[in-house]
């Protein structure tokens, strides 16, 4: 039995006609120098760049393709565009620069701009909503003497929006792609058998939001944060906000006017004027055990208030 198992192999590889699985690369030295590389390691374990947070919310991520769809489905439960809507939270929570909070049943801007104080509901900067705009898996193969293989693949192509909830303004959009594969072979008969692997549908999903997260968290950190003043009394200021936010005792805030909101008539938008500073605190400590109670207690360290705090708004 032996021997005929080896003639059988001796016979695929002599005449050259047989399908193998590709060989995996071999680990090579990366081009940069030693020295360099070793700088770049330890750049990458110090402790990130202090930075406040900005709340942000996920509220819809569909599925746009063919892909898993049927008369029957409830476009709520459709596990493509829950999977890419999951995928993307996780990488976001991951960063831990910012706070994200999901919204699967606030699937317009105009319930993010209705969210009041009574609702238990933390109102955010910025609604990120996306979809699925491609998916496909395509099986491959090719047979030789005694021998087979056989490729396993899945694309995706992702399409992400950024929404400015007090406009319903859409100010970026970004599209991702990304693939996934395994492959398998046997040659006489011994080898790997690969049956329908499901993990690759959320390897393909989970590269095209790498290809794009990259952009949309630099696009995210472009916007100035801000947060709001809860109460004033004497020289102690109450803002909302805290510790998971990144406020942390000792920082220096600035307390902004408003502008006055002027409408465009060549874009129709309320157009604010530049905010004008008023006056500087220093944060003392923070208060609440969630994202929707925390804030802070800072210190008027320059300029005075104004009686009413409406208009007014802290920033770093």
């Amino acid at each position: 039995m032996g021997f005929s198992r080896l003639l059988a192999a001796g016979m695929c590889l002599g005449l050259g006609a047989c399908a193998t699985v590709t060989t995996p690369p071999k680990v090579v030295e990366a081009p940069a120098p030693r020295q360099q590389q070793v700088a770049a390691q330890e750049a990458m374990s110090l402790p990130p760049v202090h930075q406040l947070k900005r709340k942000i919310a996920i509220g819809r991520f569909s599925n746009e393709t063919r892909y898993g769809r049927t008369f029957f489905t409830d476009q709520n439960l459709d596990p493509l565009g829950k999977q890419a809507s999951d995928i993307l939270s996780s990488r976001l929570v991951a960063s831990k620069r910012f706070l994200v909070f999901e919204r699967p049943d606030l699937g317009k801007v105009q319930a993010e701009q209705s969210l009041t104080k009574d609702s238990q509901l933390v109102g955010v900067d910025t609604l990120i909503i996306g979809s699925v705009t491609e998916f496909g898996r395509a099986t491959t193969g090719k047979a030789g003497f005694l021998s087979s293989t056989k490729v396993q693949t899945a694309h995706a192509k992702v399409e992400i929006r950024l929404v400015d909830v007090k406009t319903g303004h859409a100010f970026f959009s970004a599209s991702g792609a990304g693939e996934a594969s395994t492959e398998s072979g046997e040659v006489a008969g011994f080898g790997s058998k690969a049956d329908y692997d499901g993990t690759l549908n959320d390897k393909a999903i989970a590269a095209a939001i790498s290809d794009v997260l990259g952009r949309l968290m630099s696009k995210l950190e472009e916007r100035q944060w801000k947060t709001d003043i809860l109460k004033a009394e004497g020289r102690t200021v109450y803002i909302s906000g805290g510790s998971r936010q990144g406020i942390r005792a000792g920082d220096m805030l600035y307390v902004y006017a408003e502008g006055e909101q002027v409408k465009s008539a060549q874009s129709g938008f309320q157009i604010a004027l530049p905010a004008r500073p008023v006056a500087k605190v220093r944060v003392q400590s923070s208060f609440g055990d969630s994202e929707t109670n925390e804030g802070s207690v800072t210190e008027l360290v320059s300029g005075t208030l104004p009686k009413g705090t409406a208009n007014l708004f802290v920033a770093q």
